[in-house]
């Protein structure tokens, strides 16, 4: 990263990422539960994947708006 950014600017990527990271944690997530009986071991990838995906967003969440999630990692 070289180029220098305002809060503002840093702020909207970080809301950028938060979206793409809630978008690929439903598609997993969905994913997962469309395989889980035609094929089990990868309807477990996906669900992780899902999982990734969600701990990315919370971490995230925090970031943008500090101290509103509760202390079980719930918004």
């Amino acid at each position: 990263m070289t180029d220098v950014v305002d809060s503002d600017e840093l702020l909207r990527r970080i809301q950028r990422a938060r979206s793409w990271a809630g978008r690929e944690e439903q598609t997993w997530k969905a994913r997962s539960e469309e395989l889980k009986t035609a094929d089990p071991d990868s309807s477990r990838d996906a669900e992780l994947r899902g999982h990734t995906y969600e701990a990315v967003r919370k971490a995230l969440d925090e970031i943008v708006t500090p101290g509103v999630h509760d202390g079980n990692g719930q918004a």
